[in-house]
C-alpha cells in the first residue's frame, strides 16, 4: 500500500504531469511535421526532380513470392511480400526530423532570448536591500533601523 502511495506522489508531482503534457504535444507536433513533410514539401520537390515520389522510392532486394520485379509502387511490392529498401520513406524521416530539430531549436533560442532580457532588467534594477554594517544583515534599502540588531543606520559605523 505504501508503495502505491509513493507512485501516486511520484505521479502528481507537477514536473511528471508537465513532461506529459509535452509528450502529448510532441506527438501531436510530430504528426504535423510528418504532415508538412509528406502532404506540402515533398510534392514540389519531386516535381522539380521530375515527378518524383519520394515515398515510392525503393530497391527490391528480394523477388515476393506472389509477383515479381519490376513493381509498379512500394505498396505493390510489399503485397507482392517483396523485401525492399525504402530509402524514399528514409528520405521523409530524415527532413520531418530536421524540421522538428529547427523548430525546437528556435523555440530555446525564443526562450533564451526572453531570459537573457530578463536576467538583464533584473541587474539593472535598483536595489531593494542592504547590508547592515553593524550586524551584516540583508535588511530594506529605506530601513534607518536595523530590524535584527536595532542600530540606527543614520550613524556611521566607525
Amino acid at each position: 500500500m505504501n508503495f502505491l502511495l509513493e507512485f501516486k506522489k511520484f505521479a502528481m508531482r507537477g514536473n511528471v504531469l508537465d513532461m506529459a503534457v509535452g509528450i502529448i504535444i510532441g506527438a501531436a507536433f510530430g504528426k504535423i511535421v510528418d504532415s508538412l513533410v509528406k502532404d506540402v514539401i515533398m510534392p514540389p520537390i519531386g516535381w522539380l526532380l521530375g515527378n518524383v515520389d519520394f515515398s515510392n522510392l525503393f530497391v527490391v532486394i528480394k523477388d515476393g513470392p506472389n509477383a515479381t520485379a519490376p513493381y509498379d509502387s512500394l505498396a505493390a511490392a510489399q503485397a507482392a511480400g517483396a523485401v525492399t529498401v525504402n530509402f524514399g520513406l528514409f528520405i521523409n524521416t530524415v527532413i520531418s526530423f530536421i524540421i522538428v530539430a529547427f523548430a525546437v531549436f528556435m523555440l530555446i533560442k525564443a526562450m533564451n532570448t526572453v531570459q537573457e532580457k530578463l536576467d538583464r532588467s533584473e541587474k539593472n534594477a535598483a536595489p531593494t536591500t542592504k547590508t547592515c554594517p553593524f550586524c551584516c544583515s540583508e535588511i530594506n534599502v529605506a530601513a534607518i533601523k536595523c530590524p535584527n540588531c536595532t542600530a540606527d543606520l543614520t550613524k556611521s559605523k566607525k
